[in-house]
């Protein structure tokens, strides 16, 4: 059971037992049964013999419509590779309040948009001060949205309940505070179920430490993952699979000799 102020999902294998709570939610509040989950919190919910589509098409459209790109032309990227955003130097925006209610909207995107998740992530830096390259790097990932406002998860009826995580690192990527960027995808199966990218809280000294930082965060999220999973009943014997392309970092976490105190 899933519940959101007056708003409640019921899920499970047996729908026997969902009829007799449906029966006794409603013998003690007033309920309206909405039958199979089509929309919630703005999230669009499809269902079909290939499994279930997660999207936020609708909610896409009206940020395109209320910022003016609805007609822009779209990008294949949502963000330049090369580009680094800092404080800067320019002007501060005369309106800070519209690009912090635009970037608001852009982390809610995220709930089904994997693919946003990094370029957000850096401009959710910027929200107490936001100058004009800023926007500018906004109104990319807008265009970026123009070319698949649709775009959203597959949850898929088939296939093995295996966890498989994948983490990054972006070894000082904060010019402003030499900090750098984990981020990670975990999927059970072939359905991506967890991802996230956040500025690591310590300074690291080399791009191996950065790396292996970002595999024990990964790590952390596989555990919690677990218990949900064994909360569920749901059996997982085989073990979790992480890939990492940074050979020093592995070669640290296989070998528990060569660790350091500053790791």
């Amino acid at each position: 059971m899933l519940v959101y102020v007056d708003d409640v999902i019921l899920a499970g294998n047996n729908l026997e037992d969902i009829t007799k709570t449906k029966c006794f939610l409603s013998s003690h509040f007033k309920l309206k049964d909405m039958r199979q989950l089509k929309y919630f919190l703005i999230i669009e919910v499809a269902r079909s013999k290939h499994g279930i589509s997660l999207c936020q098409r609708k909610y896409a459209l009206e940020i395109l419509e209320d910022t003016g790109f609805l007609g822009a032309k779209p990008s294949r990227f949502p963000a330049e590779q090369n580009v680094t955003l800092i404080q800067g130097d320019e002007d501060l925006l005369e309106d800070a309040s519209q690009y912090r209610r635009l970037v608001g909207r852009l982390i809610y995107l995220t709930i089904t948009r994997p693919d946003l998740a990094y370029a957000v992530h850096i401009l959710s830096r910027f929200m107490d001060k936001p100058r004009q390259p800023h926007l500018e790097a906004a109104h990319k990932v807008l265009r970026y949205i123009k070319q698949a406002p649709g775009q959203g998860i597959l949850l898929p009826s088939k296939g093995s309940l295996d966890l498989r995580a994948y983490c990054d690192a972006d070894w000082v990527h904060c010019k402003d505070t030499r900090r750098s960027t984990t981020g990670y995808c975990i999927f059970l199966g072939h359905a991506p179920i967890s991802w996230k990218t956040k500025k690591q809280s310590t300074i690291s000294y080399s791009s191996v430490e950065v790396e292996y930082h970002s595999m024990a965060t990964t790590c952390c999220e596989i555990t919690w993952l677990q218990y949900i999973l064994r909360d569920l009943n749901v059996k997982h014997e085989q073990p979790d699979k992480l890939f990492c392309d940074n050979k020093a970092a592995i070669h640290i976490a296989s070998n528990p000799v060569f660790h350091e105190p500053s790791i």
